[in-house]
């Protein structure tokens, strides 16, 4: 379980394909901390830490990972939102997150607002899955790339996110521009609230 809020922007320095899966190797300020079968949240997803060494870990998506999030488009270099699982013994500072990515969006529209950014994505509507809890609405809440945000002006299928200048300069928000991929989780109390309704 994780709260979206994103504890460092860290780089990709390592990449391995085998079979379906992509190993991913991270180098972060935390590395020294983490135990292998660790959760930490990579743009949102959650991956189990498989190994480490002094100054790097690694991590591996499987295919059906790779299909629904941004991972296979990392390249080295890549900047990555990281969060290690949320203790329970804290406040609660984002929302609820799972670390379970529901699908990608596109950065439709990055626009500058007197120091914040407007940042407009867009997804591909389904019906059936919007009567489910897989939608945004005004307000409410949504993670993009493993960041905890609150939406304004949803449509059927786009929505807008208003980033501050700390959000912007440590996470990967600041590399974000028109046709960026982006991973999106919708709010799990909204889809729970969804299934409810359906009985």
């Amino acid at each position: 379980m994780f709260s979206g809020i994103i504890e460092e922007a860290a780089q990709v320095v390592g990449l391995n394909t085998e079979q379906e899966n992509l190993h991913i190797t991270m180098s972060c300020s935390f590395v020294n901390e983490l135990t292998i079968d660790q959760s930490v949240a990579h743009n949102g997803v959650c991956l189990t830490v498989v190994s480490k060494t002094n100054n790097t870990y690694t991590v591996t998506a499987i295919h059906e990972t790779l299909q629904r999030s941004n991972l296979g488009l990392l390249e080295i270099g890549s900047k990555v939102n990281l969060e290690r699982s949320m203790m329970m013994n804290g406040r609660l500072d984002g929302h609820i997150v799972q670390g379970h990515v529901d699908q990608t969006a596109v950065c439709s529209e990055v626009k500058e607002a007197d120091g914040s950014w407007y940042f407009t994505f867009e997804y591909p509507f389904d019906k059936e899955m919007a009567k489910r809890g897989y939608m945004t609405v005004d307000k409410g809440s949504v993670t993009v790339n493993g960041v905890s945000l609150t939406v304004c002006n949803p449509t059927d299928q786009s929505f807008q996110v208003a980033i501050i200048p700390y959000t912007f300069e440590h996470t990967n928000f600041h590399q974000l521009k028109p046709g960026s991929v982006v991973n999106i989780e919708f709010d799990i109390i909204g889809k729970y609230v969804s299934r409810m309704m359906t009985f």
